[in-house]
């Protein structure tokens, strides 16, 4: 008896074992998004890498102003890590484009303007 009460608690722990890793990943690529760029962001589109379509804007009818931040949050099912980010400024409609963004590792994106290179670079923390 003793020994099948083991067994059932060492399954127990090796299930418990297993699936954490999954709930962790779940809804893990939720990142804020600081704007620094010196100009107001129109759209927002975060898209799996794999996919060929960036989907939808994720600030719908808003505005992401220079020195603000949003939060970009994900459905608890998402278990994609690798996401592609493309910002698009209110001003001429330019956009800038990352691939292959660690999402799950990743907790916020500050992106910044040079205007003498006139690129559009992103800090990844």
């Amino acid at each position: 008896m003793r020994g099948r009460i083991f067994a059932i608690a060492m399954a127990l722990v090796a299930m418990i074992g297993f699936a954490a890793p999954l709930a962790a990943a779940e809804a893990k690529q939720d990142f804020t998004l600081v704007n620094k760029t010196g100009y107001d962001i129109d759209k927002v589109f975060v898209s799996p890498s794999k996919s060929g379509d960036w989907e939808e804007d994720v600030l719908g009818k808003d505005t992401l102003d220079d020195g603000d931040s949003w939060e970009i949050k994900f459905h608890r099912a998402t278990r994609t890590c690798k996401w592609d980010l493309k910002v698009v400024y209110s001003d001429d409609g330019s956009s800038a484009v990352w691939y292959d963004i660690d999402l799950c590792s990743v907790e916020k994106i500050t992106i910044r303007y040079d205007r003498k290179r006139d690129k559009t670079t992103a800090v990844f923390d």
